[in-house]
């Protein structure tokens, strides 16, 4: 069978190995220059390693993305990196019982009653129940406002922004429950790894064509794929047997005028919001105590996180710069998605002087990357809004981030999905 695969992030290089391994004649289109999707990455001239575009890491309960690191016998690093909060401008450890414990910005009391709160989630199997409720709700309710009001809404409002206080209870579950000390990397970089993903599939006979973009995608008969290059910049159109969609639900509608009209309905309420990250180059760090992710808990900030990602993976591989992420999720509508580089660290720079008052001594460059499809939001009941992976176009499925529910993004998932998208095609042609 000839399939082809729109994307080439995570999940459609997955289904495109699976697939190809099976036999298939495998095609994937990438807009980009290089794979990887959201965990796509980028190299200075000094650099050993590339580096995401955007902070990421696996846990090392992860398993899907990890049994196929181990498949390919692609080397995975495991450090456990230290995670920090920023509350009341003070920078405090907080990544364990224990440090919670010894939070003395709450009592004894609040802070038990803040461990029950958490512990409940963490250890509990089952998050259908948990949908219909909202986070925000729980989280007041079983910790109390003070707790609440001090540590968690100043991340939910920075993250969520208007949405904050309408997401499924269920949605902060999966990640307090997923979450593990230590963390993974893959040797290299996410698209050194990726890149090792497409060499596989070209060893299969598959291939990728880059910096193609799709105009059009029709299914009579059977699928086809208009789309433009450099090679065919008036457009070329290909058929498949079928056709996997990984762009997020509203790039699919566009590039599919003959969705009908009840499909467009149903799937009006899907949102997403932005990511921006301006990664700093210092040639100092910029923690003093070595902290790698830097919650900021206040509602005040511009910044939602800053990771240093050098106190994760090793500075060596980076020419021994310390490479800092100034991470943000926020609507396209935000004003500091159009910001420059220059106005967007014009607007840090005094959060950043709290941390490290004299990190501009050591800065040696700086660029913001954007991401516009970067965080579903969650709302309550969202299991009944997921779309399904059969679209209402023959042989085309449809296999994006909103349907990793209830863990919302993360390329272990992607690489579930991959999985199993390539399962059920196997399957049904």
């Amino acid at each position: 069978m000839k399939i082809g695969i729109i994307g080439a992030g995570f999940t459609g290089l997955t289904a495109g190995l699976r697939l190809s391994q099976a036999g298939h004649e495998v095609i994937i289109f990438e807009k980009d220059d290089q794979p990887g999707g959201l965990a796509v990455g980028y190299k200075e001239k000094e650099w050993d390693w590339t580096l995401e575009k955007h902070y990421h890491h696996w846990f090392t309960n992860d398993k899907s993305v990890l049994n196929l690191a181990k498949e390919l016998d692609y080397k995975v690093l495991s450090p456990r990196p230290k995670t920090s909060s920023f509350v009341e401008n003070e920078i405090v450890q907080f990544d364990s019982p224990a440090s919670l414990l010894k939070f003395s910005k709450l009592s004894l009391f609040e802070r038990v009653r803040m461990g029950t709160s958490l512990a409940l989630l963490r250890y509990n199997k089952y998050w259908k129940p948990l949908e219909k409720y909202r986070a925000e709700k729980y989280l007041i309710n079983s910790m109390g406002q003070r707790a609440y009001g001090l540590l968690w809404e100043p991340l939910m409002k920075n993250k969520l922004g208007k949405y904050s206080s309408d997401v499924s209870l269920a949605w902060f579950w999966a990640r307090i429950y997923k979450r593990t000390s230590s963390l993974a990397y893959p040797e290299g970089g996410f698209l050194r790894f990726a890149e090792r993903i497409a060499h596989e599939i070209a060893q299969n006979k598959g291939k990728i064509y880059y910096n193609s973009e799709i105009l059009n995608l029709e299914s009579k008969d059977s699928p086809s794929v208009t789309y433009t290059n450099h090679l065919h910049s008036k457009g070329k159109t290909e058929k498949f047997d079928a056709v996997i969609v990984t762009l997020p639900t509203s790039l699919f509608i566009k590039i599919t005028p003959s969705l009908p009209k009840s499909y467009l309905v149903k799937n009006a309420s899907l949102k997403n919001i932005a990511a921006v990250n301006t990664v700093l180059r210092l040639s100092k760090p910029l923690f003093t105590d070595g902290t790698y992710w830097l919650s900021m808990c206040d509602t005040q900030s511009p910044i939602l996180a800053v990771v240093e990602h050098t106190n994760f993976m090793d500075k060596k591989h980076y020419n021994n710069e310390h490479l800092v992420y100034l991470g943000n999720y926020l609507e396209t509508s935000d004003p500091r998605y159009t910001m420059t580089d220059k106005e967007l660290l014009k607007l840090y720079d005094p959060w950043i002087k709290k941390i490290n008052p004299e990190y501009t001594s050591s800065l040696i460059a700086y660029k913001t990357f954007h991401a516009p499809f970067a965080q579903p939001i969650i709302y309550r009941n969202y299991s009944k809004k997921i779309p399904s992976t059969k679209t209402p176009l023959k042989n085309v499925y449809l296999a994006n981030i909103q349907q990793v529910y209830p863990w919302d993004r993360g390329t272990n998932y992607a690489v579930e999905l991959g999985e199993k998208i390539a399962h059920e095609i196997s399957k049904n042609l």
